[in-house]
């Protein structure tokens, strides 16, 4: 079990193929989405639950108290297999740990889904395409997340 998202607080985010632009947000959050060959229906919950929650948007008093959910602001979610890229053995990084294609787009998808059953507006890349993505972070705020907690 290791799913692992980027999360970055953005006022603006799009993603082009084919000089085509193919989703986007505005204020929200651009969330890079790796799926491992491990993943269950324990690390879907917890991407689920714990990306939208996260308070990383100013309250009225300028602290990092609100949600994605509270701001009601959207998510652009890219799924991105090179976050599972292995580099400690050599200058080539490894994919081992980054689950098959059809897996992972099944596991994306799924989460992109349980986002939208919350009311978020999710827009998204699309699965193995060559991907533009072009986004404002704002703060810069990122934070990386996994379903083991390692971080």
């Amino acid at each position: 079990m290791l799913m692992r998202c980027v999360v970055q607080r953005v006022t603006e985010a799009s993603v082009t193929v084919g000089g085509e632009i193919v989703g986007r947000t505005g204020p929200g959050l651009m969330v890079l989405i790796g799926v491992s060959t491990e993943d269950t229906d324990a690390d879907l919950k917890y991407m689920t639950d714990k990306v939208p929650n996260l308070r990383i948007f100013d309250d009225e008093n300028g602290v990092m108290n609100r949600s994605v959910l509270d701001a009601g602001g959207g998510i652009l979610a890219v799924s991105q297999f090179t976050l599972y890229g292995d580099a400690r053995g050599g200058r080539r990084p490894s994919y081992i740990r980054a689950a098959r294609p059809e897996a992972a787009n099944e596991m994306y998808q799924r989460l992109v889904a349980a986002w939208r059953e919350k009311g978020i507006h999710v827009e998204t890349g699309i699965f193995r395409a060559d991907m533009k993505v072009s986004l404002v972070n704002d703060g810069p705020v990122t934070i990386l997340l996994d379903s083991e907690k390692n971080f």
